[in-house]
């Protein structure tokens, strides 16, 4: 199950009107990720060893304005990263065709089901191989059963006969990839393959017609039929694994009923939709993107975005992830982002950074395989010579060598990350669980203490409320303010006063500073603020009560501040979280922007040592907490704020809810989708099996080669044994990391209501 196959249409044989459009596509697929830079991914179906990962890497790395380079193995995708200020993104396809791999866009629509076509010709490759190699088989006996002469000599003409043609077209998989290889000035895996093949179907043509010895047209078409059936079943192998990805894409909706301003419905294709426009969307359909109800009620199923699959109410005003389910009546929404941009091709686009992100084994995998076709090479020769040496026969010094070209194949090394890493992401998407980076699960197995932020994070973002006490009119102002911030205490604000049905208008500009809260400007051009009490005090003439209890304090510039109270409760399994972190022998933390009594009540009703919850934290102190800590042990921190985000990325691993704000997102490296704390245990446990399933992997890999390689360099194993020999160990590999799906094959408990917790006193803004 070698390598990639080469291109077959180049860039320069295209029209140029079709080289135009091609480029077009291609340049309309980028992504901007608002720092400078573009996201392009596209296919390479002939993919599929680490050797041809790091020579299309490389080869992209060269290039001026190339950030960073990835090749999915699984999948088959590249994802390059460029500066927008590249003079033409274009070159990235250019010098990937260059190297000899056909290329073609990617979108959503490419997991719709459609069958692959180069799964079809390999098995029309493997079903010539196989009617040939049983032919000849047959043939075969009657020259083992001891025919001589002219019946021998008859047989092996045959034989040949049928072989050649068969060989020819069988191998085809393998000769379009070691050409292109070739062509491109570097090595693959099949290029030692396609040579023991040729070589062993030349040496039997030679015999047949003028050695008069032994001939091999069996084991070549043996060896060809072997080959291709790893090939077949690793590619149903990675299908399977990453079927996951596939069932996302096919969620996506191909249309969507656009109203237009005379308020007719019209069908318009996905990539046609853009924010702000007026959507309908019947009773059972998906909605295509994420959007804003703004006509009519219904209940959704919001299971593909949170594992619940209990109906949840829709009203005017809410948001909606693509790919929920509209279940009772016909909705108006306005759509809030692109097809690009929405939950579903977030959802991809995570599991595909998931799928080929590069930790310390898949490295340690990469340069192996690299080193795989000179080394190849050399200990193949070097064995002819020492056969030739030892015996001057040349008949079995070339048989040697072929055996060596076979048996290395380093198929299994290549495969034993990243289809670890596949089925790992899979197993944690079927549980809400979204990966970032492949390597998360490496780190995420070496943690050694837990760290948590508060607000949002162990206290659920959606139950918070103002209290009762609060006026009104401080209610409005307040909700004024904070219309314009993410945080969870923020979105507490402007829920209360909907449910109480309080009109209030945003202000013109409101300006946030992490970790203390928000500012806007009155209408007389007073300043006027929300958040900490310190943040709110530095414009107000004094605080109602220096005792009041709250998490927020609301202020106009030269009048007395006045707390606005918000509870909360608990997240769900938050309890049980922390207790299975503390009794693994991981030191839990807290640690918050919210004032420390009430990071103290939160500790004290989960069971955490007070001395270990930190509060009244700047986004800075919890970066230098975490990288203090960081020196005791690997740090697994857990926080959805964008006052996180600096702590998210600093630490050795991270986790956030998917409310969490987009910088958050993105500075995490796992995503749980659920209300459920559990999240934190569950990426915890499968990262720790699948580090066990590398490691597995790698020793399987390792005493494969231990075990082949030396009875292949002595004459141990023939040709045709070391075709079974190699595809059986990559067989191996893959089928040990499947093992991930049966060891996590289990229901999934329904979350628990969420507990009351401690009123929250006081938070970041």
């Amino acid at each position: 199950m070698s390598c990639c196959g080469g291109s077959s249409v180049s860039e320069t044989e295209l029209a140029p009107d079709a080289r135009d459009l091609r480029r077009e596509e291609f340049l309309r697929s980028g992504i901007a990720d608002g720092e400078g830079r573009l996201s392009f991914v596209f296919f390479a179906p002939e993919v599929h060893c680490a050797a041809c990962i790091t020579t299309i890497e490389r080869g992209l790395m060269r290039l001026d304005g190339v950030a960073s380079a990835r090749v999915n193995l699984s999948t088959r995708r590249v994802r390059a990263v460029v500066d927008e200020a590249m003079d033409d993104p274009y070159r990235v396809v250019e010098a990937v065709e260059r190297l000899g791999y056909t290329v073609s866009p990617m979108d959503l629509s490419e997991d719709d089901g459609r069958s692959d076509p180069v799964f079809g010709a390999l098995v029309r490759a493997l079903v010539v191989a196989g009617f040939a190699a049983g032919n000849i088989m047959l043939l075969s006996v009657s020259v083992w059963s001891g025919a001589e002469g002219e019946t021998r000599h008859l047989f092996q003409l045959i034989s040949g006969l049928i072989a050649v043609p068969a060989v020819l077209y069988a191998g085809q998989p393998f000769y379009r990839s070691a050409w292109a290889a070739l062509r491109g000035g570097h090595l693959n895996m099949d290029v030692p393959i396609s040579l023991a093949v040729l070589l062993t179907l030349g040496m039997s043509i030679y015999e047949a017609f003028f050695g008069g010895g032994e001939t091999w047209f069996d084991a070549s078409a043996t060896l060809l039929f072997f080959l291709l059936i790893g090939r077949v079943l690793d590619q149903q192998m990675r299908e399977k694994a990453r079927s996951s990805i596939a069932r996302l894409t096919r969620m996506a909706a191909k249309g969507a009923m656009v109203i237009d301003g005379d308020g007719e419905v019209g069908y318009a294709p996905i990539d046609e939709v853009r924010p702000g426009m007026r959507l309908q969307v019947p009773v059972g359909e998906r909605f295509p993107v994420d959007s804003r109800l703004v006509r009519g009620r219904t209940d959704i199923d919001r299971s593909l975005a949170t594992g619940e699959s209990l109906p949840a109410a829709l009203v005017p005003g809410d948001v909606v992830e693509a790919g929920a389910l509209n279940l009772t009546a016909t909705v108006e929404v306005e759509a809030t982002a692109d097809a690009k941009h929405s939950l579903i091709a977030e959802m991809v686009r995570l599991m595909e950074a998931a799928e080929q992100g590069k930790a310390a084994y898949m490295r340690l995998a990469d340069r192996a395989a690299a080193a795989y076709a000179p080394v190849v090479h050399i200990l193949a020769f070097a064995t002819f010579a020492g056969w030739m040496v030892a015996t001057g026969d040349w008949h079995d010094a070339l048989r040697a060598a072929i055996a060596v070209l076979i048996i290395t194949c380093p198929c299994a090394l290549g495969l034993a990350v990243p289809i670890a890493q596949v089925v790992g992401a899979s197993v944690l998407l079927q549980r809400g669980i979204l990966v970032r980076t492949g390597s998360a699960f490496e780190r995420m197995a070496e943690i050694r203490q837990a760290v948590f932020d508060k607000t949002g994070t162990l206290t659920e973002p959606d139950s918070l409320a103002v209290a009762g006490t609060v006026t009104d009119e401080t209610l409005a102002l307040a909700a004024s303010l904070a219309g314009a911030s993410r945080h969870p205490l923020s979105r507490a604000v402007v829920s209360s006063a909907r449910s109480r049905g309080i009109a209030y208008s945003a202000f013109d500009a409101v300006t946030e500073t992490a970790g203390e809260g928000l500012e806007g400007s009155l209408s007389d051009g007073r300043r006027i603020r929300l958040g900490k009490r310190s943040f709110v005090g530095g414009i107000s003439a004094q605080h109602a009560s220096e005792e009041a209890p709250a998490s927020l304090w609301l202020a106009a510039e030269g009048e007395t501040a006045r707390p606005v109270p918000v509870e909360g409760v608990l997240r769900s399994k938050a309890g049980e979280t922390i207790a299975t972190l503390r009794a693994s022998s991981l030191p839990v933390w807290i640690v918050s922007g919210d004032r420390q009594e009430s990071v103290s009540s939160t500790a004290r009703a989960l069971g955490i040592p007070e001395d270990q919850a930190l509060g009244e934290l700047s986004p800075r102190q919890k970066i230098e907490t975490v990288e203090s800590l960081s020196r005791e042990g690997a740090v697994l921190f857990v926080g959805d704020g964008i006052n996180d985000a600096p702590a998210l990325a600093a630490a050795h691993v991270s986790i956030t809810p998917s409310e969490a704000s987009d910088v958050g997102r993105a500075s995490a490296d796992f995503i749980f989708t659920g209300r459920s704390l559990d999240a934190v245990m569950t990426a915890l446990d499968v990262s720790r099996r699948v580090l066990a399933t590398v490691k597995e992997n790698f020793a399987l890999a390792i005493l494969y080669n231990v075990i082949a390689v030396p009875l292949a360099v002595i004459g141990g194993v023939t040709p045709l044994v070391a075709a079974i020999a190699m595809s059986a160990s990559s067989l191996v590999v893959v089928g040990n990391a499947l093992r991930l799906r049966l060891a996590f094959r289990r229901p999934i408990v329904p979350a628990e209501e969420p507990r009351r917790a401690a009123p929250q006193r006081e938070a970041t803004a």
